[in-house]
């Protein structure tokens, strides 16, 4: 039983069999930009018109333009969003291995005179 309960959470939900919207990076909210570009394109051409076809071949077209779009955003966003992770990432590895050693980028205290105050003379 278990075996089966486990499996069915994996699953996820597919579009048309291919693109697992579950474990696709953005694809979840691509979808939906979609179908709201769809039905804002498709219904104002409709009240626009009144023509019936021609606004489903607009809603479609609304439909496909907004989805690609809004996925291609997305995946551009998260690969330039990864790349400065690993940048930080190096750059916290390099700091913490070259501190304290003559490779140490990160310029040296210079030492401070102590001010006219605090002197005993």
């Amino acid at each position: 039983m278990d075996g089966e309960e486990e499996s069915d959470k994996k699953k996820g939900f597919k579009v048309l069999g291919i693109l697992d919207v579950q474990n696709t990076p953005c694809a979840r909210e691509a979808l939906l930009h979609g179908s709201g570009g769809s039905l804002a394109a498709g219904l104002l051409h409709f009240l626009a018109t009144s023509r019936v076809k021609r606004s489903f071949d607009i809603g479609f077209a609304g439909f496909m333009l907004t989805t690609l779009g809004s996925w291609i955003y997305c995946r551009i966003t998260n690969a330039q969003l990864r790349m400065q992770q690993r940048l930080i990432q190096d750059g916290i590895k390099n700091k913490v291995m070259y501190e304290g050693t003559s490779l140490d980028t990160v310029s040296k205290p210079k030492e401070q005179e102590p001010l006219p105050f605090m002197s005993l003379k």
